[in-house]
């Protein structure tokens, strides 16, 4: 069930690289935001696993600017073993963008319909959170080390004209019943009236991934539940204020 109620922020960031997969050597940044990093953004602010972020639109703000940086990367994933950083350094250059300024709009999406947790309650949780400056963890624009900034739109904000040409771009990664990743794709993607169209069948299908879940009886489902009542609790109290 989809909500029709849309939240609104409003996020900026020096740099910006949200990675082209099909380019393998060199780091080149897609010239806006993706649905996924969009997603991502949205639950570092609020995340609760009764619900899932539907990306709406992602309007850009500020012209595209490229930046050419080269960067110390490594060519090996952490595993159980310790990297040695000295065997496995590269020197990579990037493609990234600068002085990026975008407003993410999305709408809460749940698939049973819950009376105790209806959707309202997680947009005043939301908008709750970007007021006072609460994240789970630091929101980032593509890569770890360009974080972003996140605020209320102030409402006088005005979007690019010029359209911007994308192409195919990753939308996200979709997860199916056993838990297996595969990429998803949407293509003819282009912005246009500074606005990135995320109300695609893509989206529709995100909805149905499947994420494995912790057993109920697990250490992590524990804090995860201690937690979500610490937090429901504390929002209780703010209402009744």
């Amino acid at each position: 069930m989809l909500d029709k109620e849309i939240v609104r922020v409003k996020v900026t960031g020096e740099f910006a690289c949200f990675t082209r997969p099909d380019l393998k050597v060199e780091r080149m940044t897609y010239p806006c935001m993706t649905p996924s990093a969009a997603r991502g953004i949205l639950d570092s602010i609020l995340w609760k696993p009764e619900f899932q972020w539907y990306v709406r639109r992602i309007i850009v703000l500020n012209p595209v600017k490229f930046f050419s940086v080269k960067r110390n990367e490594i060519n090996s994933k952490q595993g159980r073993n310790p990297i040695v950083i000295e065997d496995k350094r590269a020197q990579r250059n990037s493609i990234v963008l600068k002085d990026v300024s975008y407003i993410i709009e999305a709408s809460v999406y749940q698939k049973e319909k819950s009376e105790g947790n209806p959707p309202r309650k997680y947009v005043e949780m939301f908008r709750r959170r970007v007021k006072k400056g609460q994240c789970y963890r630091r929101p980032y624009l593509g890569t770890r080390e360009f974080y972003a900034e996140f605020m209320e739109p102030v409402g006088n904000e005005v979007p690019i004209t010029e359209p911007i040409p994308v192409g195919s771009m990753l939308f996200d990664i979709f997860y199916n019943e056993t838990g297996k990743p595969s990429p998803l794709f949407f293509y003819d993607v282009s912005v246009e009236n500074g606005v990135l169209n995320c109300e695609v069948a893509e989206n529709d299908r995100m909805m149905e991934s499947s994420h494995l879940q912790p057993s109920a009886d697990s250490e992590v489902s524990a804090y995860l539940y201690e937690f979500r009542q610490i937090e429901d609790a504390e929002f209780d109290m703010e209402v009744i204020q």
